[in-house]
């Protein structure tokens, strides 16, 4: 049973900073990304990291403040989150995938999802 966890959300200033984490049970995964919601938005793509951690992947909302890691020996993926804004905050979702590569941001290509977990962002 494939299970993704968040951990990590909740009330910040902005330009403060976040960590999230996400453990993910079951199996291992070639792609690991998050994603996020904001109220009466879509969901929308922040990043996603390869298998060796070597490839990246950032949407240009996020370049330069935000930074994935993951940690194969713990089956865990995190987002750093620097410079906060309040036009980050919302619901952060945590994916996983089997490949790595041009379909990255889209939604489609992760098949587990977890429950999120709720970042907010004050002015």
């Amino acid at each position: 049973q494939v299970q993704l966890v968040e951990s990590g959300g909740g009330l910040v200033q902005a330009g403060g900073s976040l960590r999230l984490s996400c453990a993910a049970s079951g199996r291992t995964f070639s792609a690991m990304g998050w994603f996020r919601q904001a109220p009466g938005k879509e969901r929308e793509f922040v990043a996603a990291i390869s298998w060796s951690g070597v490839s990246t992947h950032y949407a240009d909302s996020v370049k330069g403040r935000f930074t994935i890691s993951r940690d194969n020996a713990k089956n865990t993926v995190s987002l750093q989150m620097n410079s906060l804004k309040p036009e980050d905050t919302a619901v952060y979702y945590c994916a996983a995938a089997s490949t790595f590569g041009r379909g990255t941001p889209r939604e489609s290509s992760y098949a587990y999802w977890g429950q999120g977990t709720q970042v907010t962002v004050s002015s």
